[in-house]
């Protein structure tokens, strides 16, 4: 009788040790699991493409567009980043300005600046057109001043005359110059012009042309990242 009742209690002990191990084990799978969540919840850094309708993508898929195309990009290569596109049809570089703190409630890692061409085609006076480009910058700058920023330069068909059109192009990198930031000379560079690569508007890219302008912008993308 006293060998079974010690028998029981060996197997009470056994049976209770395996227990506890299961809850230890159980314990630190849950621990880890939620490291690994906090972990995976980590906030991405932001890319923000911030425009008018080249950046918007205008007639063609989100996904189809230059910034739509960076995400895909960038996630192919798993690269911890997330674009938002901030572009608006019509934009000038006065009403991004105006729209300028919305988009700016969180940091960009990364600030792409395409605007300027509806200015260029309105005729609007140069002189205003740069110093909102300029004001743009110091407000990204003053608000996050570790943001990079590049900045898309722009030309516009001749309507205007040549002095303007000549002009215009100019001030692209006059702002680069003076506010020290990364330069696209010319964004839409073997896309613009060719009707092959633009909607009928002859203006704004298909998505061939997008692709192609991802292209360009690409090797700038990832020496900022």
């Amino acid at each position: 009788m006293k060998s079974s009742v010690t028998n029981f209690s060996f197997c009470v002990v056994i049976l209770l040790a395996a227990w506890l191990t299961s809850c230890s084990g159980s314990t630190e799978k849950k621990e880890a699991e939620e490291g690994k969540q906090v972990v995976d919840a980590t906030p991405k850094k932001t890319i923000l493409f911030f425009g008018n309708s080249l950046t918007a993508g205008y007639g063609i898929d989100p996904e189809e567009s230059f910034a739509g195309r960076t995400q895909s990009r960038l996630d192919s290569l798993k690269k911890e980043y997330r674009v938002i596109n901030g572009g608006l049809s019509g934009e000038t570089t006065a009403g991004g300005l105006s729209r300028l703190d919305w988009f700016l409630e969180e940091e960009p890692y990364l600030f792409v600046l395409e605007l300027g061409g509806n200015d260029g085609l309105r005729g609007i006076a140069l002189t205003e057109t740069k110093k909102n480009l300029l004001a743009i910058v110091d407000k990204v700058r003053t608000k996050y001043p570790n943001t990079k920023i590049i900045l898309a330069g722009m030309q516009i068909p001749p309507n205007m005359g040549q002095e303007y059109t000549e002009e215009f192009k100019a001030i692209y990198p006059a702002v680069a110059k003076e506010k020290n930031i990364e330069l696209i000379p010319f964004l839409l560079e073997g896309v613009a012009g060719d009707p092959d690569l633009n909607l009928p508007d002859g203006i704004h890219p298909t998505a061939e042309g997008h692709r192609l302008v991802m292209e360009t912008l690409w090797p700038y993308i990832s020496k900022a990242l």
